[in-house]
């Protein structure tokens, strides 16, 4: 499986992705501050490119492909964020993308994939029908997987988040981040432990979806089997990359429950009026429920995206304009 990626792969990343990427504002609040009793900085990646931190990891694996594999196309299978990262790598690279999507994937992410121009095919609900249809179509056509998480230079390129992040806000004592299938979380691990190797590094992830929780305890990798959560970003299952990662550093893992994700994104939402999903609220969540450990703290977290579906929330409006 090759060595474990270092800190020096997460800054050569950054060198290679820096002049496509957006640098994402670290927020403050008193407020938060003030329930915390601590010092809390909030990595925004809400505002990257497509609404989430997905194509650092896209941009620096497809920048690094041959001449021939741009020639032939990529493909991936996304329930949302990273579909649109690829179909946005491949759009500012001029590469031919096709994006395999759950059929209950977000509509608002469906068409924002749409809308960067990539091929767009419909699957199954299960890990098992995407990655059926990909290998298929890769077979078919030649396409390179450019998977979400379980590619060490996926991985680097995630963890320039953490990389600007603390070369902005210096010293933290603690960083908090959400883990699905572990990509940010293994770039934001070695970037943070690269730049200060006292940190304490807290990974997030819903009750409903604790399988990282349970590999990490038990030393092997339980399987996610589409569980039902709110945070549809963080359904995936850790891959061996990542769990190799996750498990080197000794990371500490918490979860949330449906409600604390919620009450955390109606904090952002209501206080410090930024749109946060349910995926990149947890590390906040976190957060609020392991305060008593961080009083008088310098800490971090990452808000790993902000792509919310908010067709619901408008429709009761539409619906009472249209009776007027």
């Amino acid at each position: 499986m090759g060595e474990l990626p270092t800190f020096a792969d997460v800054e050569q990343s950054f060198e290679r992705i820096k002049s496509y990427i957006n640098h994402t504002p670290v927020m403050t609040s008193r407020t938060l501050n003030s329930l915390i009793e601590a010092n809390i900085f909030l990595k925004c990646e809400n505002f990257q490119r497509i609404g989430a931190f997905k194509p650092r990891g896209a941009l620096n694996k497809i920048l690094q492909l041959t001449e021939e594999e741009k020639k032939r196309g990529i493909i991936t299978h996304s329930s949302g964020n990273h579909a649109q990262a690829v179909a946005l790598a491949g759009k500012l690279l001029g590469i031919k993308t096709v994006v395999v999507m759950p059929e209950n994937a977000p509509e608002v992410k469906v068409n924002a994939t749409k809308c960067y121009g990539a091929e767009v095919i419909r699957c199954d609900n299960n890990t098992e029908s995407r990655v059926q249809t990909v290998q298929e179509l890769s077979k078919k056509y030649g396409y390179t997987l450019v998977h979400a998480y379980d590619d060490y230079k996926i991985i680097t390129g995630a963890g320039t988040a953490a990389y600007e992040f603390l070369k902005e806000v210096g010293e933290l004592d603690f960083i908090f981040f959400p883990i699905g299938g572990g990509g940010l979380a293994s770039g934001t691990i070695i970037a943070s432990k690269g730049m200060i190797p006292n940190i304490e590094i807290i990974g997030v992830e819903p009750e409903e979806a604790n399988d990282a929780f349970r590999s990490i305890r038990d030393d092997k990798i339980y399987p996610s089997p589409y569980p039902n959560t709110i945070a549809d970003g963080l359904r995936t299952q850790l891959s061996e990359k990542t769990f190799r990662v996750i498990k080197k550093y000794n990371t500490k893992i918490i979860t949330v429950s449906e409600k604390e994700i919620i009450d955390a994104m109606k904090f952002l939402w209501e206080r410090m009026k930024i749109v946060v999903e349910p995926s990149g609220a947890v590390s906040l969540a976190g957060i609020f429920k392991h305060k008593k450990f961080l009083k008088g703290k310098n800490v971090g977290a990452i808000l790993s995206g902000g792509n919310v579906d908010l067709n619901d929330f408008f429709k009761s409006y539409y619906d009472r304009v249209s009776k007027n």
